[in-house]
């Protein structure tokens, strides 16, 4: 096969690889307006509105679900998973595993609980960028080079 062919043949892939090609990220849809993560985890921390402790829930990409892989608290009480490993340790927290595959995690952000999102680069404040009380979907989405290179990220 001659070069010039080939030239030909590299630029009908490129556009082929740009229309085709998804990136999975994680979205955080809130009020018409979705974020997204580039990182493949995250956790999410808040102040329980009971207890007045921290607690924080870790999750990870997996395909197009998102899987809590654990969860950190201080108490047992309403809304404490119960089935997961409990992980000893001498925090003070009880460290529990849980490995539960979800296609998206509902939340309602409050300014009260202080809730945040983390991740190895950044942390989120989420009460500051949605509004109180205001709920968040958070899911896998995938998209497109040019969605990827245009998205709003955090």
């Amino acid at each position: 096969m001659n070069s010039k062919w080939m030239k030909w043949g590299a630029w009908l892939i490129v556009p082929f690889f740009f229309l085709f090609f998804k990136l999975p990220v994680i979205g955080l849809e809130a009020d018409n307006t979705v974020y997204y993560l580039k990182e493949p985890a995250f956790q999410l921390k808040w102040i329980h509105s009971v207890e007045k402790e921290e607690w924080f829930e870790t999750y990870e990409r997996h395909g197009s679900k998102l899987m809590l892989t654990d969860t950190l608290f201080k108490t047992f009480g309403a809304g404490t998973p119960s089935d997961g490993e409990v992980i000893r340790n001498q925090d003070g927290f009880v460290h529990m595993k849980v490995e539960r595959k979800m296609d998206e995690v509902n939340l309602a952000v409050s300014k009260d609980a202080e809730t945040r999102l983390e991740t190895k680069e950044a942390v989120i404040p989420l009460y500051e960028l949605v509004d109180h009380h205001e709920n968040l979907r958070i899911s896998v989405h995938y998209l497109h080079v040019w969605e990827y290179l245009g998205g709003k990220f955090l």
